[in-house]
């Protein structure tokens, strides 16, 4: 059983060099291979097969191989067969022309056409029948061979070749198509989770964004029609149209912070001192922490330079020292550090509060959720992970139930040099 035992080893090399395709489709993170590498891939397997055959003592041109495999899964999955028949052509080539060279020859030129036939209507079928299409063809060309080495008088033990040619060939189609089918069902299915997903995003998004401008808008137009009534005292007038606008205000920051999510830009970059910034933003929720008894303590370096919009800047802190605060509702401590760098400039906001559970951190930022339930909107955290992106920033966020929640900010340190470097460059 010499032409049985080399065609396993031969199908554990395809099977190998399949595991790492595999691997490199993964690594990749592509759902789609362009045709160049496949069809590259597939000649591999084609050399791999004749390079490793098995061919009898005394007779050099017989090569007991296995290269069916990649012509019929290469020729009906991925249409390339006249390419992998013109290949397997040229490569037996190079191992001498001679009857087995011949033999090949008149196999492989009805091959291509076959192939390149079957293809379109190969396709219409289901996973099933095309994996079982795929095994009997294996078989028909398996004893096409096989009759071609009976009628060469090639030495050989007969039952050894029809054994081989038998199982063997079929065995490993099977195995590359079922491979082939589940890797693409799970392409399809990890496209319509995406989609389904995206689908959920613009669902949940819009139902929110409705929400909260429907809000101020319904006050609004309320007011609106008491003023249509003309009979209104000037001071009433003058009330509406004041509470009018300031709903018309709270619809637009909605609209805002949507606009700053969904593509976070910086109006204008300027140096920020970090610390002056971040004493600004506790001298403006000072009153705040003092109506809900929380106590501010600062630690901030002597230094401490980045880049950014310092208004956009200014909106990250007060949402998250903001959040602090409110998380604190019977008092509590809240610690702001800064420290700085070479590299960048960190800043951690530490709180007392009630803290998160391990499900509420992990969907922290994301559009439209809140912690504070129906006190919240979820634009706030979602403002700020799109800000510090935009900066070129990192944040972190730690937190516990019940002990409190740890934010930590890092900026990209701004550097004289560094400016003045890249002023000169361009």
């Amino acid at each position: 059983m010499e032409i049985t035992k080399h065609f396993f080893f031969n199908l554990s090399l395809l099977i190998i060099l399949l595991f790492f395709g595999l691997l490199w489709f993964e690594k990749s993170k592509n759902v789609k291979i362009s045709k160049l590498s496949y069809i590259l891939f597939f000649i591999l397997l084609l050399w791999t097969c004749i390079q490793f055959s098995y061919h009898p003592l005394g007779t050099p041109e017989a090569r007991y191989d296995l290269r069916i495999i990649p012509l019929v899964i290469g020729g009906l999955y991925l249409g390339i067969g006249p390419i992998l028949t013109i290949s397997t052509i040229i490569i037996r080539s190079f191992y001498g022309i001679d009857i087995g060279f011949y033999e090949t020859l008149v196999l492989c030129v009805p091959l291509t056409f076959i192939l390149w036939g079957m293809y379109p209507w190969f396709w219409k079928q289901y996973p099933k029948r095309r994996i079982s299409f795929s095994v009997f063809m294996g078989m028909g060309l398996g004893v096409a061979t096989a009759t071609g080495m009976e009628m060469n008088d090639v030495p050989h033990v007969w039952y050894d070749s029809w054994f081989a040619y038998l199982i063997v060939p079929p065995l490993g189609i099977g195995i590359l198509a079922f491979c082939i089918e589940f890797l693409k069902s799970n392409i399809e299915m990890k496209l319509e989770l995406i989609k389904a997903e995206k689908l959920q995003a613009v669902e949940q998004m819009g139902a929110a964004i409705s929400h909260e401008i429907r809000n101020p808008l319904t006050a609004a137009i309320g007011f609106v029609q008491l003023l249509q009534d003309g009979y209104l005292p000037k001071n009433k007038v003058n009330e509406y149209l004041t509470i009018i606008k300031e709903e018309l205000r709270a619809a637009e920051r909605v609209i805002q912070d949507y606009l700053t999510f969904a593509k976070p830009s910086l109006i204008k970059v300027e140096e920020l001192n970090v610390k002056k910034e971040l004493k600004q933003v506790i001298n403006i929720l000072q009153p705040l922490a003092n109506q809900n008894s929380v106590h501010i303590t600062t630690e901030f370096a002597l230094m401490g330079v980045t880049h950014g919009d310092q208004q956009k800047f200014r909106q990250i802190f007060i949402n998250v020292i903001k959040n602090a605060i409110e998380s604190m509702p019977t008092g509590g401590y809240l610690m702001i550090k800064m420290d700085y760098n070479r590299s960048y400039v960190s800043v951690e906001v530490r709180d007392t509060g009630v803290g998160m559970s391990k499900d509420q951190l992990e969907r922290l930022g994301e559009p439209y959720y809140s912690t504070k339930g129906s006190k919240g909107t979820g634009l706030g955290m979602m403002v700020v992970y799109s800000i510090v992106r935009a900066m070129n920033g990192t944040i972190n966020v730690e937190s516990e139930l019940g002990v409190g929640t740890t934010f930590h900010f890092k900026f990209p340190t701004y550097r004289h040099d560094q400016n003045e470097l890249e002023e000169e460059k361009q």
